[in-house]
């Protein structure tokens, strides 16, 4: 029995999101055209800000890290899952699975904590803006933004450690679309009862601690807002603040849905489709809500269009 229960691994098979071959090609299409519009709407982003001297501020300075971020991010998943989903043979080597896993949750932890910040970032801008540029200062947001990469690569150590040693059985099969860490911990017939207690404080310190920040630093900006005298000002400080609060809720809800509970009340199959959307739908939006009704970089996308002989 206990060799049984210490199988070694060398490779697992990744069950996606659907085994009916027509839903296959239809999900296929349908990934490879939200694929192409997280990286044009992340890629624009980034060559805007690189190349207009008037975006080369500290919001836009954070943008740059999380179109980037989103970039790695979604680079990390959908390209294995769209080969996936046009291939019979859906095995992935336990090396590439623990590389990417690490690499996924690197990076959503980044996320985690860039988000808090750019909250931060928004609260002294509306809040104090006479001492905007002497709180967020040139060195204080490279020092921020540093430190949120550490921060999501270092603690990730800890997740893919203690779930990559835990005694597998024989069954391999990944009900997922890629290497979650969820789902290769239900792979273990030890006791994981400890892990997941790790795993869930450690989900309170990534996750919920961050989105408190969040939370009471848009509960400032709104108190800030409602001393506003101008009505169309309120309304477009509450439009973005909205369009912005929306998407925390999506990103940590289903974060914490995946995450901060028990395996044993899990619904097999649920976790792959709650991962779409803080694996595809966020870094879709995140582009479109942080940049749709910024003048800034549409004057400097029309820039960029004459510049290059489009207008």
């Amino acid at each position: 029995m206990s060799q049984k229960n210490n199988t070694v691994m060398t490779e697992f098979i990744l069950l996606g999101l659907s085994s009916d071959p027509k839903t296959q090609v239809i999900l296929f299409f349908v990934f490879l055209l939200v694929y192409i519009i997280i990286l044009f709407g992340n890629i624009s982003i980034i060559i805007l800000i690189l190349t207009d001297i008037n975006l080369h501020t500290s919001m836009y300075f954070f943008l740059f890290n999380l179109s980037f971020l989103d970039l790695c991010y979604s680079f990390s998943t959908v390209p294995r899952m769209l080969n996936d989903l046009m291939s019979i043979k859906k095995n992935i080597s336990y090396a590439e699975c623990a590389t990417q896993m690490y690499i996924f949750l690197s990076l959503g932890e980044t996320e985690c904590v860039l988000l808090a910040v750019m909250a931060y970032d928004r609260y002294v801008a509306i809040c104090y803006p006479l001492h905007y540029t002497t709180i967020m200062s040139k060195r204080v947001c490279i020092r921020l933004a540093f430190g949120t990469w550490i921060c999501g690569f270092l603690l990730s150590i800890s997740h893919v450690t203690l779930t990559l040693n835990v005694n597998r059985c024989e069954n391999n099969e990944i009900n997922n679309f890629f290497c979650e860490m969820p789902e290769v911990l239900s792979l273990g017939c030890e006791n994981i009862l400890f892990i997941e207690f790790i795993v869930f404080v450690e989900g309170v310190i990534v996750l919920m601690i961050p989105v408190t920040f969040i939370v009471i630093s848009y509960s400032q900006i709104i108190l800030c807002i409602l001393k506003i005298k101008s009505s169309s000002g309120q309304r477009k400080a509450f439009s973005t603040c909205g369009s912005h609060i929306m998407v925390v809720i999506m990103f940590y809800g289903s974060a914490m849905a995946t995450y901060m509970k028990p395996r044993s009340r899990s619904i097999p199959g649920t976790d792959k489709f709650i991962a779409i959307f803080y694996v595809i739908i966020t870094p879709l939006l995140n582009p479109l809500i942080y940049t749709l009704r910024n003048n800034d970089v549409k004057s400097a996308f029309l820039k960029l269009k004459m510049r290059n002989g489009y207008c």
